[in-house]
């Protein structure tokens, strides 16, 4: 089992895992926050969030200029904050939304390129200056699905042929360029960390928190509302945790059953 005295990193998804599903804070949360910047533990957020609402709430959690992982998996901030598009194309978030244009002849969705911030706030729960936030997008666009399913199976394939890929997350269907995703983003951020190897402990409630959750060695599955399952192709089921609680409880829930509160 992992120990606060060895060297860890955490890597945590966001909504409806380290925030709260509807009301986005994070109060449960908040003694093992403390704990973990006592022992010099950084915090990875690995999210469908953008680095425009990152960045901020970096700041609000005390974790300021630590590494994330943005967009699912779709961008990079390293240790000395410099922005990596992955995989490494050049697929701008403009041509992205062009190239999804072509196929709504054919299919109906809607993106957030398409929304207003204030429609934003309305599905969300964020306020408007929160959605522009959303809404500032680098590699990936969300959408909202209004077609059938039979329709949604040709369209992934037509996404696919456009070079591009498609993940749920806790609310949306989320496109970004194929071969990213958040267990190859988390994979790339280890191998260009400097100084020694860390145990890694992982925590997310959503489907798109899969592959990082394959890709740590220990991780946390938390109860989500999301109706498809998390669905994890590791073995070691000794490693893996699935929380009783939602959201932020949840969270300290996976990190008390790892980790040793210290006195």
């Amino acid at each position: 089992m992992p120990d606060l005295h060895q060297p860890l990193m955490i890597i945590t998804d966001l909504d409806g895992s380290l925030l709260d599903h509807h009301t986005y804070r994070w109060d449960a949360a908040t003694e093992w926050l403390t704990t973990l910047k006592q022992h010099d533990v950084p915090l990875v957020i690995c999210s469908s969030k953008t680095a425009a609402e990152i960045i901020p709430l970096q700041k609000r959690l005390g974790i300021s200029g630590s590494p994330f992982i943005a967009e699912n998996g779709a961008v990079v901030q390293t240790l000395d904050q410099r922005q990596i598009r992955l995989p490494d194309n050049t697929l701008t978030y403009d041509t992205l939304c062009q190239r999804l244009a072509t196929l709504k002849t054919d299919y109906r969705f809607t993106g957030f390129h398409d929304f207003s911030d204030p429609e934003v706030a309305s599905m969300t729960g964020l306020s408007e200056a929160e959605s522009a936030l959303s809404r500032q997008r680098d590699a990936s666009e969300v959408i909202v699905w209004r077609d059938s399913d039979e329709a949604f199976d040709r369209f992934h394939d037509a996404l696919r042929a456009e070079g591009l890929a498609l993940t749920q997350g806790g609310r949306f269907w989320h496109v970004m360029p194929a071969g990213s995703g958040k267990g190859e983003a988390l994979r790339w951020l280890l191998d260009h960390s400097p100084g020694e190897a860390r145990t890694t402990i992982g925590l997310g409630d959503g489907p798109n928190d899969a592959p990082m959750l394959d890709a740590v060695d220990f991780a946390v599955v938390i109860r989500g509302y999301s109706k498809t399952p998390v669905t994890l192709s590791r073995t070691d089921q000794q490693q893996v945790y699935h929380t009783a609680h939602h959201g932020p409880e949840g969270w300290r829930e996976g990190l008390d059953y790892f980790l040793t509160q210290p006195q």
